[in-house]
């Protein structure tokens, strides 16, 4: 069953272009690996305008929204940000795993792993337990 499409502002589809166009370092670790449907043969997609945010990666299949958490994050008043922010989110049924910069730089086959047992157990609950053909 296709996923209800998520509006999101007009005026951040420039701004994600951008990000897109210039990926922090961690940002294109990550989508070497998540492109081209290389996690289970999920689509994910980079700098994804919804409703009034950016996320870094999202799964329109999964409804899950992949972020990462650079130093900027670690200030409380960003820490308060960013929890509104997810909760917005999450108000169209979006999903969220984070993962810390070190975590992708030092380990990405943890952060690939974490990824597709989340996956997993989703598709558990949504008997659905075949895996993708990517």
């Amino acid at each position: 069953m296709p996923r209800k499409i998520i509006q999101y502002n007009p005026r951040l589809t420039l701004l994600a272009k951008e990000f897109r166009k210039n990926p922090t370092k961690t940002e294109a670790i990550l989508w070497k690996y998540l492109k081209e449907k290389q996690v289970m043969g999920y689509d994910f997609h980079r700098q994804k305008p919804l409703g009034y945010y950016i996320v870094d990666f999202f799964c329109n299949e999964l409804n899950l929204a992949l972020e990462i958490d650079g130093s900027v994050h670690n200030s409380e008043y960003s820490k308060i940000k960013d929890e509104l922010r997810q909760d917005a989110i999450e108000q169209f049924g979006v999903r969220f795993l984070r993962f810390k910069v070190y975590e992708i730089e030092k380990n990405i086959a943890q952060v690939i792993n974490e990824i597709e047992n989340w996956i997993v157990r989703y598709q558990e609950l949504n008997n659905n337990s075949l895996v993708r053909d990517p």
